[in-house]
């Protein structure tokens, strides 16, 4: 099976047999474009260059002749790819980063209420959400508004260019936001008319993510190296995939997928829905499951920032400098909200801050400083899931590139005071595609399945000493996110 993900800053993807074993891997790496502050967009030929790229990379390392099938999951794209009526993307996708719908969000909150919303859509209103993304198209792009025949999230996209099939997946559709009923898992028809969208912008199909949406072109096959008609399933959004590749498969199981930004999540029956959090269908069982998750929309974000300031890009440097640096970084503290916030917070304005330097402080303390606010905004997600009655279990998986830190395992397990265990795997959500691509073809009968191809993983206990350094030094994070916002800075 092979797993692609098209990522924020990079497409990934991983083979592995069917026992979950990798085989081998390829990636390709590229870069948003923020032409104005809190915009954030991309355009969608260099995720398909992307992805035709790594098959082409895995068609020289594997014998396709055996590819069973091929799962794509991919980044929140906010309100998809703008595509004319000849299927061509007419404008750049507003990726889930971009913040520039703030009028729209305001006029929703207005005349729809955000009561009224979350009834129907099980969410609140935000510029992080598509739908307000695509009522700025609308609103300040007509003639743009008026060649757009169909918005097709960035997965969607590449797969109906490798199969010519017209599709989405259930938390693809439900991460727009204010458009999909939730509890009848389609596109709203109220909504919609009280947005002014039309449904025929919309993917008429939405399937479950293990379902195929389609087979491998000859075209794309030729291009590539594989063999044409590989089932190509529908994947999902890329948090909830890496989080069914950590294995959460009951409620009360909960991840931190720690990349660019970081969604927390967890799954229910769609009995435990609150607002502070993004809720849409699980991409296993989404008929019946719900994935609700917060985050950090800047978590390796403000990492890569960093290093890049200090033309540092030997990070094993930065953590064993950092570890000399005792807890709560000497008095630093870090808010590291650069574009905003959304889940739980859904604070727009806020920003970036640093706090509490002297001429005494370095590189080091700084870095260790922007670890311990990725654990801080960590807590934060996981006291708004308590607050909302949602159940956690005493122990968070990390998936992602952050888990490959240990010194960042032991700040999270011990300003958390819970156990974190992390696997020992290359990727994630690619992971998660490959199990549901099996799933698709019928290798495997249930979602539990995935639990048998976890390694046992690093399991991270608190350290005793740091624990109420860290109560102190979140209470000084959490005093001065509050008095930043009291103050309107």
């Amino acid at each position: 099976m092979i797993g692609i993900d098209i990522g924020t800053s990079s497409t990934k993807a991983i083979v592995t047999d069917e026992s979950g074993r990798e085989i081998t891997s390829a990636s390709a790496s590229y870069s948003i474009n923020t032409p104005k502050p809190l915009w954030a967009e991309c355009d969608a030929q260099i995720w398909l260059n992307a992805v035709l790229n790594v098959m082409k990379d895995l068609s020289k390392k594997v014998d396709t002749s055996e590819v069973r099938a091929i799962a794509i999951s991919g980044l929140y794209g906010g309100a998809g790819v703008p595509l004319d009526s000849e299927m061509n993307p007419v404008y750049p996708t507003l990726i889930w980063m971009d913040k520039r719908a703030i009028e729209q969000t305001e006029w929703v909150k207005i005349n729809i209420g955000v009561e009224k919303l979350f009834e129907i859509t099980g969410n609140t209103v935000d510029p992080y959400f598509g739908f307000t993304k695509m009522m700025w198209i609308h609103d300040n792009e007509p003639d743009i508004w008026k060649k757009i025949a169909l918005f097709l999230p960035p997965k969607d996209y590449v797969i109906y260019k490798l199969t010519g099939e017209i599709s989405t997946d259930f938390s693809s559709a439900g991460n727009i936001g204010g458009i999909f009923d939730l509890r009848k898992r389609n596109w709203s028809e109220e909504m919609l008319k009280a947005l002014g969208i039309s449904q025929e912008k919309l993917p008429e199909k939405i399937l479950p993510s293990e379902a195929i949406a389609g087979y491998l072109s000859e075209e794309i096959a030729k291009e590539t190296g594989f063999k044409s008609g590989i089932p190509v399933v529908s994947g999902g959004v890329d948090a909830a995939v890496a989080t069914l590749a950590s294995g959460v498969c009951d409620e009360g199981e909960n991840t931190a997928m720690i990349g660019t930004s970081m969604c927390w999540g967890t799954i229910h029956n769609g009995n435990h829905l609150d607002w502070h959090f993004v809720n849409f269908p699980y991409v296993v069982n989404g008929k019946e499951r719900v994935y609700s998750f917060g985050g950090a929309t800047t978590a390796g974000a403000i990492i890569e920032w960093f290093r890049t300031l200090y033309k540092e890009r030997n990070l094993s440097h930065l953590e064993a400098m950092a570890r000399h640096i005792t807890p709560g970084a000497e008095g630093i503290t870090v808010l590291p909200f650069f574009m905003g916030e959304r889940a739980p917070l859904w604070d727009m304005d806020i920003r970036g801050c640093i706090y509490g330097l002297s001429l005494s402080h370095g590189e080091a303390h700084l870095y260790r400083a922007f670890l311990e606010s990725i654990a801080y905004v960590l807590k934060l997600n996981m006291k708004a899931a308590e607050k909302a009655k949602i159940p956690v279990n005493p122990c968070t998986m990390v998936v992602g590139g952050i888990s490959k830190s240990s010194l960042w395992l032991e700040i999270a397990a011990s300003v958390l005071e819970r156990e974190i265990r992390s696997f020992a795997i290359s990727s994630d959500a690619p992971y998660g595609d490959c199990f549901l691509a099996g799933l698709a073809i019928g290798l495997f009968n249930d979602m539990k399945e995935i639990k048998n191809w976890l390694p046992d993983g690093k399991k991270t206990q608190p350290i005793k000493d740091w624990g109420s350094i860290y109560k102190d030094a979140f209470a000084r994070f959490e005093s001065l996110y509050r008095g930043i916002k009291a103050g309107g800075l």
